[in-house]
């Protein structure tokens, strides 16, 4: 049976509430998996749609399992704005010009991983400064981006293939 990207994603968003509700593993450490979704996106829906679907997407993860609304939808439409860009930078026009998906089979794990670490670390970036909005030291705030981005990163990499599936399967 082929997987459809829609129904694939749906289930990482409902993943990614678990994640936020359950695994508070300590103040530093934040389990996300939403940029790694929103680099996926396939290459031929534009930059408008990718940043209303991550609206979407980080909105619906704000309300039902967050609790702060703003935070997630603020952090990860800046990751759909760059998206294209970023592309662009490490895999060439190819994706765009053949309207690809992202592929671990025919971009190597090293250049999507390389994507997945930039996408999540700017998102980490955005969020944390939003959340500790001046009321925590820098250490704190550099601690949770290390910390965040290792465990986020340590779960992203093996749902990538999840969501970047080679049409030639």
């Amino acid at each position: 049976m082929r997987r459809t990207f829609t129904l694939t994603y749906l289930v990482m968003v409902v993943a990614q509430m678990i994640f936020t509700n359950y695994f508070h593993f300590s103040p530093l450490c934040m389990v996300t998996i939403l940029p790694m979704m929103v680099l996926c996106i396939p290459t031929r829906i534009n930059t408008v749609w990718a940043m209303v679907i991550a609206f979407a997407t980080g909105l619906a993860v704000d309300f039902l399992a967050e609790g702060t609304l703003g935070l997630n939808a603020l952090s990860i439409v800046p990751v759909a704005y760059a998206r294209k860009w970023l592309i662009g930078i490490i895999f060439g026009t190819e994706p765009f010009e053949h309207k690809e998906n992202l592929s671990t089979r025919k971009y190597g794990f090293a250049r999507v991983s390389f994507a997945m670490i930039i996408v999540t670390t700017l998102f980490l970036a955005i969020y944390i400064t939003a959340d500790c909005a001046g009321t925590r030291p820098l250490w704190f705030i550099a601690s949770k981006l290390g910390i965040s981005l290792a465990a986020s990163y340590l779960v992203s990499a093996p749902l990538v293939n999840l969501l970047s599936y080679d049409d030639r399967r």
